[in-house]
């Protein structure tokens, strides 16, 4: 499963953040993902689990956001909203548009859990 592959990658950029904050755990993930990020979203929700076993992450909820398609028209210069296999400007119809947005895949915020115990001991956040 191509999902489990991008969990366990995401798992271990989510592990990093928390561990140079001094993060005890992490309680929260939120990932925005576009319908041409070649990511199923609900995969990766029952992905999610595996991957998170034995991490500090293990008792996080990962919560995710659909991205919209947008496109930028090369002829009239506007932007819109496209659907997949038809990324044609809204406002004119031509074909010639330059992708915006939609095929993400980022990790937009990670809850961290006692970062607070370790700043009270003198430990110094970049």
């Amino acid at each position: 499963m191509h999902e489990l592959s991008v969990c366990l990658a995401l798992i271990d950029q989510v592990e990093k953040v928390a561990q140079s904050h001094h993060a005890t755990s992490v309680d929260l993930v939120v990932l925005q993902i576009g319908p041409l990020s070649g990511v199923e979203a609900s995969l990766l929700k029952h992905a999610f689990p595996l991957a998170v076993a034995g991490t500090l992450a293990e008792k996080s909820v990962l919560e995710i956001e659909l991205l919209s398609i947008k496109v930028h028209c090369m002829s009239c210069g506007k932007d819109s909203d496209a659907v997949i296999n038809r990324l044609v400007c809204g406002h004119c119809g031509d074909y010639k548009t330059q992708l915006i947005s939609g095929d993400e895949l980022l990790l937009k915020r990670v809850g961290l859990v006692g970062i607070e115990e370790a700043e009270n001991q003198g430990v110094a956040h970049v």
